[in-house]
């Protein structure tokens, strides 16, 4: 590796990171960000945690997320999963900040519905840039719930004290999902634009010989082009078109495939690899699943 990531693998390590006592709860701890200091010591640092985060936050901090850096003048929130890196770009004195962070170790859901859902929760992936901008209404709602936790985790811990604190966080991502919705509708102008833009890209994709050449594109690869996260990009579209980016892509190869078989005399193999695939096989599994029909009972029907 061309640089040193720090692993912070639980709660009582990160608190000892950053100089805080001991944790009251092993597995959940929620910080005031105005105690938060980054000194030079940690200046340039990288590191990777096997937590999960949510953050409230009035202004731009001193961290890094992934490829971006969260620079933002309001209240928004922002969300990390596990193994996502995070680097300190620049010192960032006490109080300077104000807002709370929430880490959570996987542990403290396992076996729970949330644990099993949480995948659902995409937001956990999204880049920085995608945070969640809160109405002062909206923030007291989600700090509520958050005091809820803080509350049960200051308590002594009994057979109940889980199942409480995972409801209350069950809740709190339920409202963020609610108002990323709220989010979504609002900038419904701006969001047709990237479904546009994501129209034009998969047809100059097709039109450079990438198809042919690299396969279909990946999700990735699209989210890349588009500068956005492949989870943000994926539910941004399914809330404007009721289709993923793997739909899109899925239907415009098909779309392809059909204009291909009615239009020419190729032989299935010869757009199979024109599409992408180097089996004809594969492309025929595609086409009917897609269809309902092999490549060839869809030529001859039509």
């Amino acid at each position: 590796m061309p640089e040193d990531i720090l692993r912070i693998k639980s709660i009582s390590q990160f608190h000892e990171l950053i100089g805080f006592e001991k944790p009251k709860h092993p597995l959940i701890s929620i910080i005031d960000v105005s105690k938060v200091k980054v000194d030079d010591n940690w200046f340039g640092k990288k590191f990777t945690t096997s937590l999960y985060s949510i953050a409230l936050k009035d202004a731009s901090c001193a961290f890094e997320y992934g490829r971006n850096h969260y620079d933002f003048n309001e209240g928004v929130m922002i969300f990390t999963g596990p193994d996502q890196v995070i680097k300190t770009n620049q010192e960032q004195p006490m109080k300077k900040i104000n807002g709370w962070m929430m880490y959570f170790h996987p542990d403290l859901i396992r076996n729970t519905s949330l644990g099993t859902n949480i995948e659902n929760y995409s937001f956990f992936s999204y880049d920085v840039h995608e945070a969640l901008h809160l109405s002062d209404q909206e923030q007291n709602s989600v700090t509520d719930c958050v005091n809820m936790i803080q509350q049960e985790v200051s308590e002594r811990i009994d057979n109940h004290s889980q199942r409480v604190i995972v409801s209350s966080l069950e809740l709190l991502l339920n409202l963020c999902n609610r108002y990323y919705e709220r989010q979504f509708n609002t900038r419904t102008a701006s969001n047709k634009d990237i479904v546009s833009q994501m129209e034009i890209l998969l047809k100059n994709y097709y039109l450079s010989g990438k198809l042919s050449e690299q396969g279909q594109p990946t999700m990735q690869y699209c989210a890349d082009e588009l500068h956005l996260s492949p989870n943000y990009l994926s539910d941004l579209l399914k809330k404007e078109t009721g289709r993923s980016a793997k739909d899109h892509i899925s239907d415009f190869v098909v779309d392809k495939a059909k204009t291909m078989l009615l239009g020419s005399t190729e032989s299935i193999g010869e757009i199979a690899y024109q599409l992408g695939y180097n089996y004809p096989h594969y492309f025929s599994r595609f086409f009917k699943s897609k269809t309902g029909f092999s490549p060839q009972e869809y030529r001859t029907q039509n």
